[in-house]
């Protein structure tokens, strides 16, 4: 493992999707040889426009300054099986969808693929950490990375702990986070955890709000925003994570903590409609 006052020296990241991307991008920026796994050439054509566009932003944000900037799209590699993942990777954050079993397969494999003193870590928003590492050799070595959109400017990684994860394994992922100048709060393994819980408790009521007539989307963002100064009102917010994840995360509290949250019956008409948010165009705002 490298040193935990610099990012790691290469890095694994399955799959390419937004989350995905933006991950690898960070990672990239911050000096790690970072390799993302994609399940076929059309997906990982796709990651690799991802990564790129994000990179060009950043580079025109002023984002990539600095006599490494020009080389960062080089450390970047595009392969299509966790076989392909380097056996020296000192972390491997799996960045799939919110399906546990799926999780837990790839991890898995990841385990198999790198040596025994790699970090493993998920993504998930809200599925439990501990029973994904129950599909784990080495438990200790594995935590929950919370990354949040967009990950290369959100300032915020959620490091969740399974009962198994080591002191060693903590002080490496918080080491890291700071490497991508980024800020950890630490959680127990619970629902939710901290920032999900919170978060989705109160893009819910912002979407009964709109249900039940109260006020309008932009009334209610520009009342969070100005009111409490939080810098993306809830809808948006909302449009932002996507409709359809906010849905899945709702449907796994409220079957876990209850009817505080049951999915407004507003969330899931979108969904339906496809309505999903930005990466549709149209969500509670029109995006295009």
């Amino acid at each position: 493992m490298t040193s935990a006052s610099a990012p790691p020296a290469v890095v694994g990241v399955i799959g390419g999707g937004r989350m995905g991307a933006g991950i690898a991008q960070s990672f990239a920026a911050a000096g790690s040889s970072v390799v993302v796994v994609e399940h076929d050439g059309a997906a990982a054509a796709v990651a690799l426009d991802r990564i790129t566009t994000g990179l060009r932003r950043a580079a025109e944000r002023g984002g990539l300054g600095g006599p490494v900037a020009d080389d960062v799209p080089d450390r970047i590699t595009i392969v299509t099986s966790i076989a392909g993942l380097p056996h020296d990777a000192d972390l491997v954050v799996e960045a799939a969808p919110e399906d546990a079993a799926l999780k837990a397969r790839l991890l898995a494999a990841a385990e198999q693929a790198v040596g025994e003193r790699c970090v493993l870590a998920t993504n998930t928003s809200s599925l439990p950490v501990t029973e994904l590492a129950a599909a784990l050799k080495r438990p200790g070595r594995f935590l929950g990375m919370h990354f949040f959109n967009p990950v290369p400017v959100s300032a915020l990684i959620e490091l969740i702990l399974a009962p198994d994860t080591t002191g060693q394994t903590l002080t490496a992922a918080a080491g890291w986070t700071h490497a991508l100048g980024k800020q950890e709060v630490v959680v127990q393994d619970s629902p939710g955890f901290a920032s999900s819980r919170l978060g989705l408790t109160l893009g819910l009521e912002a979407i009964r709000m709109v249900e039940e007539g109260v006020a309008d989307p932009e009334a209610i963002d520009t009342a969070m925003r100005l009111g409490y100064r939080h810098p993306m009102g809830p809808l948006r917010l909302t449009d932002v994570v996507g409709l359809d994840v906010r849905l899945a995360i709702a449907e796994h509290l409220h079957a876990t903590l209850g009817e505080r949250f049951a999915p407004p019956g507003l969330l899931r008409a979108k969904v339906a409609r496809g309505e999903l948010g930005r990466k549709a165009g149209q969500g509670f705002y029109s995006w295009h």
